[in-house]
């Protein structure tokens, strides 16, 4: 059992009603989750406001209640604590809880719009084949040492985070991989976390639905790169405009990296194509599985940040020739009539446009590009367009579908990316709103070289439609339909 007053450390409290030397057991925000002589967090969210059941907590026998806004009815033998944010106060509380594992370890974050899951994971492969204990927090799974965990979100709520990261010092783990995304920075799930170092890939139009607009999006970001301390480093996209913005008032060490700007990390792209990418970084020539100018960025990112945490040159170079791509991310096969099927995660319009214009700069035009694309339910809408019109421009052929539809309708949802498609590209496309359909369609339409693409679920094995995710895996499906064309 855990004293009250030991994991209220570093906490705002406005007022406190009942004792704080009480013994507590867990932490829980969740009411459902609460039990005896339990800790409960009143968060305001996005659908409830977990005000609305502290009485339930109370019922189900919490012993302490947070909250922002005290209750009408005071219980007696409840201690009551008034904070300013409960977000911020469920952070610190679960570092304190969980004895602050990120001050054990060197914990590091990748945050952008694009490119996370990519740093976050090659950097965990990469430090793991040097022979380091090392950790990950991705979109796709968390490994604590070679065992595996699967996501459910980019960035998991606080408690989530430090029970993780205790077991990552529990089994000795050095360093730590992290994906911060925006919505986990606004809602102070990565506060009270000590962090040795930050990342900041690009950012491009996305989670618009989320954010009032593109500058609190941007902001929001910032400020992950304005709470780092100044023991840290801040390893930054020299290239993208926001790339300097996000250096302004951070107190970690600075560094850069571009392919086209003055930087600390500066690579150039020598040869690319379907095995992969010739890259000169810093004067050393490396050769790399990965494919397209946006994993020279992201390569050249992985390499500054290894070379920040002091692996030496020569090792870095042969460890980062043998990584491989992430399941999701430009993920490709060729079948036996020699039709190349790739599948990746694109899902904002600037990913789906870098991953059209990396294989058009790829292939020999002789061929047909097929894309498979649709958007997202209960998402940024303002998004659908443009990248139906992307999609239209940059490919030969196009498929638009359902992606996660969501709770809202797959057809509306079609006919919204369908409204970008300038006039004369209409006759090269095509709406099946049933996504294995989309798939088997775009198979049936290829021919011996040509390439299709299917955007927007990369590595996710479900498709969510209303409330319910049913199997689906876009590499399988389209592996069983080139197969069964080879027959």
């Amino acid at each position: 059992m855990i004293v009250l007053k030991d994991i209220l450390y570093k906490i705002s409290i406005e007022k406190t009603i009942g004792s704080t030397a009480v013994a507590v057991r867990n932490i829980e925000f969740d009411s459902r989750n609460v039990g005896l002589n339990d800790v409960f967090v009143a968060i305001k969210g996005t659908v409830s406001d977990g005000h609305e059941f502290i009485l339930k907590a109370s019922e189900q026998g919490a012993l302490v209640i947070i909250c922002e806004t005290l209750p009408e009815t005071i219980i007696n033998g409840i201690t009551y604590v008034q904070v300013a944010d409960s977000h911020k106060a469920l952070a610190i509380l679960a570092a304190n809880y969980y004895e602050n594992p990120s001050e054990n370890i060197k914990l590091v974050g990748i945050t952008g719009t694009n490119g996370k899951t990519t740093i976050s994971t090659l950097l965990y492969d990469l430090f793991t084949a040097a022979g380091y204990k090392t950790g990950l927090i991705s979109t796709v799974k968390v490994m604590v040492s070679g065992v595996r965990y699967e996501a459910k979100r980019t960035t998991p709520d606080s408690l989530t985070i430090n029970r993780y990261l205790q077991e990552m010092v529990e089994a000795g783990v050095e360093y730590c991989f992290m994906e911060v995304s925006s919505h986990g920075i606004h809602q102070k799930r990565t506060e009270g976390l000590h962090f040795a170092g930050g990342i900041f890939t690009n950012l491009t139009h996305e989670h618009l639905d989320y954010h009032k607009d593109f500058k609190e999006y941007r902001d929001v970001k910032k400020k992950f790169f304005d709470q780092l301390p100044k023991s840290a480093f801040a390893l930054t996209n020299a290239d993208d405009k926001n790339g300097a913005v996000m250096l302004q008032n951070t107190n970690a060490k600075k560094y850069t990296y571009a392919l086209k700007s003055y930087a600390d990390y500066k690579a150039q792209i020598l040869e690319n194509n379907f095995t992969g990418l010739l890259l000169k970084i810093n004067n050393n020539e490396i050769w790399v599985k990965l494919i397209g100018a946006f994993n020279a960025y992201n390569m050249l990112a992985i390499f500054g940040a290894a070379d920040i945490l002091g692996m030496e040159t020569l090792e870095l170079l042969q460890l980062m020739s043998t990584l491989e791509s992430v399941d999701g991310r430009f993920q490709y096969l060729i079948s036996e009539k020699k039709i190349t099927a790739i599948v990746d995660y694109a899902h904002s319009p600037d990913a789906l446009k870098n991953v059209l214009e990396t294989i058009n700069s790829i292939r020999t035009k002789n061929e047909e590009l097929i894309t498979v694309v649709g958007c997202g339910g209960d998402r940024d809408a303002t998004k659908r367009p443009i990248m139906g019109k992307i999609a239209a421009t940059l490919s030969t052929k196009v498929v638009f579908t359902s992606d996660n539809p969501r709770t809202e309708d797959p057809d509306k949802i079609v006919e919204e990316v369908e409204a970008g498609v300038p006039a004369e590209h209409f006759n090269k496309t095509v709406s099946i709103t049933n996504r294995k359909q989309a798939i088997k369609n775009a198979c049936q339409m290829a021919n011996e070289n040509d390439i299709i693409l299917i955007a927007g679920k990369g590595h996710e094995t479900y498709q969510e439609i209303n409330g319910e995710r049913i199997d689906f895996d876009d590499f399988k499906i389209v592996n069983e339909f080139l197969t069964a064309l080879n027959k």
